[in-house]
């Protein structure tokens, strides 16, 4: 049976017994609830970005190197109540893509029908990139839900502008501007609609989107204190990590970026995402229905400013990510239609067929061989190994009489690896700083020069690099092993017991 036709013979079953919203949220926390089975069964380990956020979680701020706080007040939560586990520090993915879902279901509800609501938020969580991301924590998944109940709240003030819906807009805002700087795009989205639909441009004149406005930029304010604090160290990575310093110009980036969609959406959704678009953008008049308008407002510039990047640099698949809440619902109400139907249910059989997949396989991560490919997961196994060995000779040398006063590391892959798979030991993990300027976080909170503990364990995937080892009168050979870490197979990790520091050259 398919996805549609079981979910339209519990709404025939049940029509007079079960209202929509009721089974959409009875929907949403079933798929929940399945994926929290399928986190339990997960055994791949944090990759280094999820250990990088857990080691913000220790440390509380109001920012960070490379991104706004939430993420790490998010994790905080979690594992204070769950406890330090891979499973405890991905929970709230999991747990906030459900809550989306239903947010989906109200903006499609609010926006079309109850009959599109629902299938909006089963498109939703049945995305592949969903999927994928219900696995990992990352910033993408509270900023996916603050935007989803932005643009309801938007959708609303539209329709009835009320100071409700105002203040749910601005804190919706303001935490998606906490979650990750994309949720700006929601300002240009709205600017871009009020462009292609006049009719609306009577709200400007109101002082609720103005008070929106505001709510989220005192939300912000903390964030933007400690970036001027630390010389805009978070804006200066985002820029940098655009790249445009580079040549320009690169149209097989674009090409890439796009081809990931269909990934990312899956080929049916993004395909006729494609195709409204085109309909809608070549034919002008008659414009198309209102609700419409908004959604492409919503999605296409979001779309649009990504390419360019990714053909004037690059691009991750995940970058235009926020674009796809209007576009799932525009999407769905289009092949809601009986014309369409037959693809629609494509899509579902498509997407629920790779969530399933891309659910069950991290249980089998180290057991895979694929052929041409070997273990998919290889990228996201090795680093409890790794700080294990760590361990053991921390243990060895304080056995022996002459402890570690610190252990060094020279890349933010390691350092944030050995501090989640390494905690509990209480021998500090240092970052070595070349430059003037921090590359990472860790090199900005956590810089050896400025403590200089002696002698130090120094772990590294460069043999004997000298832009370190030159700071130091006494190198001595520990080990030097294979490993995985950080994503890196097979690479060997050296270990160098370092003493009498003089300064970098």
């Amino acid at each position: 049976m398919s996805v549609m036709a079981f979910v339209t013979d519990i709404q025939t079953a049940n029509s007079r017994q079960i209202s929509p919203i009721v089974l959409a949220a009875g929907l949403c926390a079933a798929l929940g609830a399945a994926r929290l089975i399928a986190l339990y069964a997960n055994a791949t380990e944090l990759f280094f970005d999820e250990s990088q956020y857990w080691a913000w979680s220790r440390e509380l701020a109001f920012g960070y190197y490379s991104k706004p706080p939430l993420i790490a007040w998010i994790i905080a939560g979690s594992t204070s109540v769950c406890g330090d586990s891979e499973f405890c520090v991905r929970l709230p993915a999991v747990l906030l893509h459900a809550a989306t879902g239903f947010a989906v279901y109200l903006l499609a509800a609010t926006l079309y029908t109850e009959r599109v609501g629902l299938w909006a938020a089963l498109a939703y969580a049945t995305l592949p990139g969903v999927a994928l991301s219900s696995g990992i924590i990352s910033t993408d998944v509270p900023l996916l839900l603050a935007w989803t109940i932005a643009l309801l709240a938007f959708a609303q003030l539209l329709r009835t502008p009320a100071w409700a819906s105002a203040l749910l807009l601005g804190v919706s805002l303001g935490l998606g501007l906490n979650a990750k700087y994309a949720m700006a795009y929601f300002v240009v989205c709205a600017g871009a609609y009020f462009v292609v639909a006049p009719g609306h441009r009577a709200l400007l004149r109101r002082p609720h989107v103005w008070v929106a406005l505001a709510i989220a930029a005192v939300m912000i304010t903390p964030n933007l204190m400690w970036n001027t604090a630390h010389d805009f160290a978070t804006f200066a990575h985002t820029a940098d990590n655009a790249k445009w310093t580079h040549s320009p110009f690169h149209p097989e980036k674009a090409l890439e970026f796009i081809a990931a969609q269909f990934g990312v959406m899956g080929p049916v959704l993004f395909g006729s995402l494609l195709a409204i678009a085109w309909r809608t953008l070549k034919a002008f008049s008659p414009p198309a229905p209102d609700t419409d308008r908004l959604l492409l407002a919503f999605s296409l510039p979001i779309l649009a400013v990504v390419i360019v990047q990714a053909f004037l640099s690059r691009a991750h698949a995940n970058w235009a990510v926020a674009a796809y809440i209007a576009a799932t619902v525009l999407v769905v109400s289009h092949l809601l239609r009986p014309e369409h139907r037959v693809w629609l249910q494509s899509s579902f059989l498509i997407n629920t067929g790779l969530a399933v997949v891309l659910a069950v396989a991290p249980a089998f991560a180290g057991r895979l061989d694929l052929p041409g490919i070997g273990d998919p997961f290889a990228r996201m196994m090795g680093n409890r190994s790794l700080a294990t060995g760590v361990k053991l000779v921390l243990d060895a040398a304080r056995r022996a009489g002459e402890p570690y006063a610190a252990v060094l590391s020279d890349e933010r892959e390691l350092t944030a690896s050995l501090l989640y798979y390494g905690r509990g030991d209480p021998t500090p993990v240092m970052a070595w700083r070349e430059r003037p300027e921090p590359r990472d976080h860790f090199e900005l909170t956590r810089d050896y020069a400025a403590t200089q503990h002696q002698p130090v364990l120094f772990v590294t995937r460069r043999p004997r690099p000298t832009s370190v080892t030159s700071a130091f009168a006494s190198i001595e050979n520990v080990l030097t092993g294979p490993a995985s870490a950080a994503g890196r197979k097979a690479i060997p990790v050296h270990f160098l017991k370092l003493s009498n520091y003089r300064g970098q050259p």
